[in-house]
């Protein structure tokens, strides 16, 4: 699962409220139960603005400025991805089996015939790896894009000219940051992305006839442990790193980009303007497939690897390779489709989550 996932594996507009780049979206429609931005977005309730003095008094109360926490931004990350595993899973299933078939079969045949022999459970086969993993994951994703943004803010040298300014994110500073945000989640995300492909492949072989080598996602764990150590349980982390990273730019930087232009679009004010849960929705779904059209290469490449026989491949070099040979160009894009039909709805789960988490966790601030 990226964290477009991702990805795949996505605060990531979770921080964007205190340096006034809030998680704020134009309405798609009029928004029934609008969502206040301020120092928090808010999902539903009154849009009423508030009382020139208690502004003031929030004024005086705090500067400008102020960071969020990054322990909300953790929590509420880790919100939006169990959202996603919930969604799509079985979009992700199809993928895999997908990328690692040389048969040529439609994402809904894959996903009819998998619910026709195996009923919902096998739609959720090896959901417990990513489901035990993702939550932190995103929970990591979140936090390191928050960092993130902090980084690219101490590096800016207009915050030293204009001290306790209201800073304003350039879209670019944003793709940066989520890029930066990749590469804790990639520590984490990665052994439990070869548990899932392995698990998500080994129903292939059962289905045609084969033994089950692993039972769970323990029993795989100990056994990738056993063959190989650590370095086995982490193979494949560069390509999960090449997949990420691009794919955490785009998500990041996608979300925060619609979310711009639809407020622009409408004429809101990011600062005062509401936007609706639908909003949030749209937002957070062509996010997601954004992240998986950049993506869906190198995680082609990534399955293949950390599903491949012991020693079967040498490196990244020689994946590649063998595919080119094989199976030619088109190969790279594989799953594809399934990523994108996933993308949308479970990314706009995840940004709902996240949000209505974040308000939840606002005493935290």
């Amino acid at each position: 699962t990226t964290l477009c996932e991702g990805s795949p594996n996505d605060s990531s507009s979770s921080s964007s409220s205190s340096d006034n780049t809030n998680m704020s979206t134009a309405t798609m429609d009029a928004p029934s139960a609008p969502m206040q931005v301020e120092d928090d977005v808010s999902i539903g309730g009154s849009s009423a603005s508030k009382d020139p003095a208690n502004k003031a008094e929030e004024a005086s109360a705090k500067p400008a400025d102020k960071p969020e926490s990054a322990l909300k931004s953790f929590l509420s990350g880790g919100v939006g991805g169990a959202c996603v595993v919930a969604v799509g899973h079985p979009f992700d299933l199809v993928k895999v089996r997908m990328q690692t078939s040389n048969l040529q079969q439609s994402t809904f045949g894959v996903l009819r015939n998998t619910f026709a022999k195996e009923g919902i459970p096998g739609l959720y086969r090896g959901v417990t790896a990513p489901l035990t993993a993702v939550t932190p994951v995103f929970a990591l994703s979140f936090w390191g894009y928050d960092i993130g943004k902090r980084a690219v803010k101490a590096m800016d040298r207009s915050t030293q000219l204009n001290p306790g300014e209201a800073y304003q994110f350039t879209i670019p500073q944003l793709v940066v940051a989520g890029g930066l945000s990749a590469i804790p989640t990639t520590l984490a995300m990665a052994p439990s992305e070869r548990i899932k492909c392995l698990l998500q492949v080994q129903a292939n072989e059962v289905e045609k006839g084969g033994k089950a080598k692993y039972s769970g996602m323990m029993d795989c764990g100990k056994a990738i442990y056993k063959e190989g150590g650590v370095r086995s349980l982490y193979r494949g982390t560069v390509l999960t790193l090449m997949r990420d990273v691009p794919g955490s730019m785009a998500w990041f930087g996608t979300y925060e980009l619609v979310k711009k232009e639809l407020m622009h679009l409408q004429g809101i004010d990011p600062n005062t303007g509401t936007l609706s849960p639908l909003a949030v929705l749209a937002a957070g779904g062509f996010a997601g497939m954004t992240c998986w059209a950049v993506a869906i290469p190198p995680d082609v490449l990534k399955s293949r690897y950390q599903t491949a026989p012991e020693g079967m491949y040498s490196g990244l070099a020689d994946v590649y390779g063998h595919l080119m040979k094989e199976e030619g160009p088109s190969a790279l894009f594989k799953g594809l489709k399934p990523a994108m039909i996933r993308a949308f709805p479970a990314n706009a789960a995840c940004f709902l989550g996240m949000e209505v988490a974040r308000k939840a966790l606002a005493f935290m601030d």
